[in-house]
């Protein structure tokens, strides 16, 4: 009897760990390729958790500069795509990798620099006279350099300038290569001015004597957006999966939730999607 008891237990475990394990390899996951200023600002693992729980679908996020995340979807390397790059988010839909995309959330841009302010801009609401300013006094600044759409912007400000910073490339103007994090770490370190996202700037803790010098211009608006990767170029792709996290993200419930998502008592995302219920 007691080894028919023993006997009885251990199916009664194996069954309980092969439906475990049935439960786990039908759970439904997604891949996102995203923009790092996301994961930098802490929003995913705020967010990811609530999705999971009102979806059942697990949200596998590759975080990396715009310009690659862009790229790894066009190899088909993913189901959606979560970036910040308009233009280069449009002629990704435009040339079929990419179903439809939506506004999703903004933010801005900020420039940020030590408090011994070189290049005498702090204050400006004009990023263009602010990245003169810095150019005609060679105060370092360092960039991405990543291709990102944060580099994307940088580029566009520069280019509005009539000024080509790489010029000055390995003496003032310092690309690092890196992300966001990465690029603040080298800037504090150097005392160089840097353009970066607000949400990754107020998460960032190594902000040493480091402040806000330049905000307010709108030509330093980030618009973040969201698309389906297209299943006719990419056959994988979750379709349905990747579809319900889209909507989600778009419905009130989930405009409500990233508009909620506050560090140091500070909103970092603003809601910018259709704001249809669910």
């Amino acid at each position: 009897m007691k080894f028919r008891s023993m006997a009885l237990g251990a199916l009664v475990l194996a069954a309980a760990w092969a439906q475990a394990g049935l439960s786990t390899a039908s759970a439904e996951s997604i891949l996102v390729q995203s923009t790092t200023s996301t994961q930098n600002s802490g929003l995913y693992g705020y967010l990811l958790p609530i999705i999971e729980k009102d979806t059942g679908i697990k949200v596998n996020v590759v975080a990396v500069g715009t310009g690659q995340a862009i790229k790894n979807a066009q190899n088909c390397d993913a189901d959606v795509l979560l970036v910040h790059a308009k233009p280069s988010e449009e002629k990704f839909v435009a040339a079929g990798y990419g179903v439809k995309r939506f506004d999703l959330m903004y933010n801005d841009f900020i420039i940020v620099g030590p408090a011994s302010d070189p290049a005498g801009i702090d204050g400006m609401t004009d990023a263009r006279a602010a990245l003169t300013k810095i150019a005609d006094k060679k105060a370092t600044f360092a960039s991405r350099g990543d291709d990102s759409g944060t580099n994307k912007k940088e580029i566009a400000l520069w280019k509005a300038t009539g000024i080509d910073p790489k010029t000055g490339s390995g003496g003032w103007y310092r690309e690092t290569g890196s992300g966001m994090g990465a690029t603040l770490n080298a800037g504090v370190g150097m005392g160089a001015y840097v353009l970066t996202d607000r949400a990754t700037w107020i998460s960032f803790k190594n902000k040493g004597d480091f402040t806000i010098a330049v905000q307010g211009d709108k030509a330093l608006f980030n618009q973040y957006g969201i698309i389906l990767v297209n299943p006719e170029k990419c056959p994988a792709v979750k379709v349905k999966a990747g579809q319900k996290f889209i909507d989600w993200l778009l419905s009130k419930k989930g405009q409500q939730t990233i508009a909620a998502y506050h560090v140091a008592g500070q909103q970092l995302f603003f809601p910018d999607g259709s704001g249809d219920s669910m």
